[in-house]
């Protein structure tokens, strides 16, 4: 069977100024995809009659279901009532089930219900009422040739529990739709390009109804599988079977699934194996000691950390070799090693992670351009360093500098020492 096409239809000025966000838009996709409604399109038009009037027609062409939010205030900017009479083609009245709710919310309130708020009961008499219990403006629910149109407020709270209450079951029984099941696989030390090289010979192989997305992020990227079917119980089992087919390809880059986070995938590697680690942070500030302890329990595996930012500091504090700083520089490889095998033994810990770069913008030299960055893991047997070569955006490379030093980590421990870029 096909699945129902849903358009979302956002009216505000407010939202296309940037003074507000659309979190109705991002909370209504994921519900609708619960029930098979797949999205095809989010769209915000502004308070202006002829573009709300085009974006219905638009959204009528592409989907079976517009769901609309905003726009049904009682004041004079709040157009998208008397435009969806307009649209369909019918008058507006007074609906005295509509007019009976306003008035109890107005009473429960020990409010007066004003001449401007009793409007708000006036629908178009083409169109279902949908009971708003949280608010003073009704929804609407339109029908024409097996679309539907359902106008909602756009205030969260409102919208939301007219959606689960009423909405979302009515369009349930209205469209008969399969079920989806989504699945991320997460990747990582591997770019998009080299990773889809990778796995080509699996994606070419995936049955027609399961589709692969590439969702690439810093240092990271995650493969999204979708799969559309009659029985959900059915599609895991599928989706799952594609998986265990993809670790033949690329278990090395696959550190988890759905909301892991690489901190908290290495904390649990660290506490399986009873080991610690301790962190030497020049470059990054930090952020990695941050990251690591983000994770409840983290204090079973995590020692402690110093921020050596400047060279002074890297001698007196951690015990790199003065001539070490000098002869190599701050950001350099000997140096990084030598920050790894010391905060480990000053800590007492099992790992001893290290980092110094060129964050940038500024400060780079021709032999070190901004965005260069020595990473190091010692354990007491060997000491492993990698260089990287960023990017000119101080947060981006702190930050992919951290999420490659816990990649390192991840692939000490599983022994696994190939990484691509």
């Amino acid at each position: 069977m096909a699945n129902a096409k849903a358009e979302l239809l956002t009216i505000g000025d407010e939202i296309l100024f940037g003074q507000i966000n659309d979190t109705n838009s991002q909370w209504m996709s994921q519900e609708l995809d619960k029930v098979g409604i797949r999205v095809v399109r989010k769209t915000t038009v502004g308070d202006i009659r002829q573009d709300m009037m085009d974006a219905f027609a638009e959204a009528e062409k592409r989907a079976d279901i517009i769901l609309i939010t905003g726009g049904l205030g009682p004041t004079n900017d709040d157009l998208t009532k008397p435009l969806l009479a307009e649209y369909f083609n019918c008058e507006i009245a007074m609906d005295e089930e509509a007019l009976a709710e306003v008035t109890e919310f107005f009473n429960s309130k020990g409010r007066e219900l004003t001449p401007v708020n009793r409007k708000q009961a006036e629908l178009p008499i083409c169109c279902e009422r949908v009971s708003n219990r949280l608010g003073t403006a009704p929804g609407m629910w339109f029908e024409r040739n097996g679309k539907v149109f359902v106008s909602m407020p756009g205030v969260p709270h409102e919208m939301k529990t007219m959606m689960k209450e009423i909405v979302i079951p009515k369009l349930q029984g209205h469209f008969q739709t399969d079920v989806i099941f989504h699945k991320v696989v997460k990747t990582i030390g591997i770019g998009e390009s080299w990773l889809a090289e990778e796995i080509k010979v699996w994606e070419d192989a995936l049955p027609e109804h399961i589709k692969l997305a590439y969702l690439p992020s810093l240092g990271q990227v995650k493969l999204r599988l979708t799969a559309v079917g009659p029985d959900m119980d059915t599609l895991k089992a599928e989706v799952e079977e594609q998986i265990t087919e993809l670790q033949k390809y690329a278990s090395k880059y696959i550190y988890g699934y759905d909301k892991d986070e690489i901190q908290s995938v290495v904390g649990e590697m660290l506490k399986e194996r009873n080991l610690t680690v301790a962190f030497a942070e020049s470059c990054t500030g930090g952020f990695i000691s941050h990251l690591i302890t983000s994770i409840p329990g983290s204090s079973a595996y995590y020692q402690g950390s110093v921020v050596p930012y400047h060279n002074e500091l890297k001698a007196s504090v951690l015990g790199v070799k003065e001539e070490t700083l000098i002869d190599n520089g701050a950001v350099s490889e000997e140096t990084v090693i030598e920050m790894a095998n010391n905060v480990r033994q000053k800590f007492n810990a099992d790992l001893g992670i290290a980092t110094s770069g060129v964050a940038g913008p500024d400060g780079g030299t021709p032999e070190k351009p901004v965005g260069t960055v020595w990473i190091a893991i010692a354990d007491g047997e060997q000491t492993k360093a990698r260089k990287l070569q960023l990017w000119k955006d101080r947060d981006v490379n702190i930050k992919a500098t951290a999420i490659a030093a816990l990649n390192l980590i991840r692939i000490t421990l599983s022994k696994t020492i190939e990484i691509k870029n």
